[in-house]
């Protein structure tokens, strides 16, 4: 699994993720923290990675573009420390493989995990 973490989210989480043997990079590490969601979408696309994300934006921005990949996850739990978030992504991975390599958009809140399949908006 390939991990983008977009601003707003602990770099070192990255960096305790490669050592979980998990591809993950930071948008930090890759000059892209100014990007626009958008061209974030595109690099992870390209790239075949999954976007990890606190900003709702990213899945208003599949659902109006149609898109059937990347899969984003958002997650609605402000201040996770890096370890704690490495857990959670982990988890996630674990519980959601199918889904994430399918293209899904997948919300984590501190009570659930909600998974719809893209696109988001079916034509």
């Amino acid at each position: 699994m390939k991990l983008l973490l977009d601003q707003g989210l602990p770099r070192s989480a990255a960096i305790l993720l490669r050592e979980s043997n998990v591809d993950a990079v930071h948008v930090g590490e890759i000059a892209m923290s100014e990007s626009e969601d958008l061209d974030i979408i595109t690099r992870a696309d390209q790239d075949n990675r999954i976007v990890v994300t606190l900003d709702a934006d990213f899945h208003t921005l599949l659902a109006l573009n149609e898109l059937t990949s990347p899969s984003v996850i958002r997650i609605r739990i402000e201040g996770l420390k890096a370890e704690a978030l490495k857990k959670l992504l982990l988890a996630v991975i674990i519980e959601c493989t199918e889904d994430l390599q399918n293209g899904s958009a997948i919300t984590i809140d501190s009570n659930r995990v909600r998974i719809r399949k893209l696109p988001l908006i079916h034509s």
